[in-house]
């Protein structure tokens, strides 16, 4: 679905929403405890890089760079895959594009799977800060800071899948800079805090006319990024493009005597043919060192 624009502001749907997320809080709640009790303690450290918010946030860049540094695999959920037609999920063919080992599906069975293996390397698991069937060596939070909290709401109110306090279960925190938009964002003093910045390189020179579209969590962050957009579409978070919906897409280039481009993660999610004729731009990730460092000597 697209993000709401409630979650970014607090609109009169945002407080008629607002008891609902009380609801929300406590069946959440309840669910954390009840997993706590049968929750499984790996062999091997496990580094969970998550948030708290719905939608990207960023983290996908980062787990990759993680796990090139340690060659460690990646365990994740893996949104809308299809077992059936053997569709992985964007993310996940991301990592695999980079030689990284990706197991998708249930977490707590790839890591007890992963567990047989004589591999001492640690395993990063993309997501996973509200599940608490798996015990974590280390939990790194990650923060954009052009949204921040968004509205400070839960779900559905806001995006907020937990209360701030549960940021005290976190071991560190990742902030991704913002060169535009600054939210607020208050975090829980003592704890590590590295930046990470993100650059979007476009495949085309500065002057080339572009039409930009984008299904993920907060789409305006790929388009600001980008210069001599002459027009744009978003999508749902995750959208599975039609033909219809791609043919569309090229026409409207055509008009605008454009080039059509769009994120990685959409990029993976088009079919060869398309492929071929859309081309995708790439985020340069820069790490704070001191973070891998700071995980290297947690990991001792």
């Amino acid at each position: 679905m697209k993000t709401p624009y409630w979650f970014l502001h607090k609109t009169p749907v945002a407080f008629v929403l607002w008891p609902f997320s009380w609801v929300y809080y406590l069946g959440t709640r309840a669910v954390y405890k009840m997993r706590m009790r049968g929750a499984y303690s790996s062999k091997r450290p496990v580094i969970c890089v998550g948030n708290i918010l719905a939608g990207g946030v960023g983290k996908t860049p980062i787990v990759r760079e993680i796990a090139k540094y340690f060659d460690a695999p990646v365990v994740m959920r893996g949104y809308k895959q299809d077992i059936k037609s053997g569709r992985c999920s964007d993310e996940a063919i991301m990592l695999a594009n980079d030689g990284i080992q990706v197991h998708t599906g249930d977490r707590k069975s790839n890591i007890i799977l992963l567990d047989k293996q004589s591999d001492k390397t640690p395993i990063i698991m993309d997501d996973g800060f509200q599940n608490s069937s798996i015990n974590k060596k280390i939990s790194v939070i990650v923060f954009d800071e052009s949204i921040g909290f968004g509205n400070g709401f839960l779900l559905p109110a806001g995006p907020l899948r937990e209360v701030r306090s549960a940021l005290s279960r976190a071991d560190a925190f990742v902030i991704i800079k913002s060169d535009t938009k600054k939210a607020r964002l208050e975090l829980p003093v003592g704890k590590p805090l590295f930046y990470v910045k993100t650059k979007t390189v476009s495949p085309y020179s500065a002057n080339q006319r572009v039409v930009a579209f984008a299904g993920i969590g907060y789409p305006k962050k790929f388009f600001r990024n980008l210069k001599n957009v002459v027009a744009k579409r978003a999508f749902p978070d995750h959208y599975q493009y039609t033909d219809d919906d791609l043919q569309k897409l090229i026409k409207l280039a055509e008009k605008k005597k454009a080039k059509l481009i769009t994120t990685e993660k959409d990029w993976v999610r088009l079919s060869p043919e398309y492929q071929q004729k859309i081309k995708f731009a790439s985020l340069n990730v820069s790490i704070d060192n001191g973070l891998f460092s700071w995980l290297k000597d947690n990991l001792k």
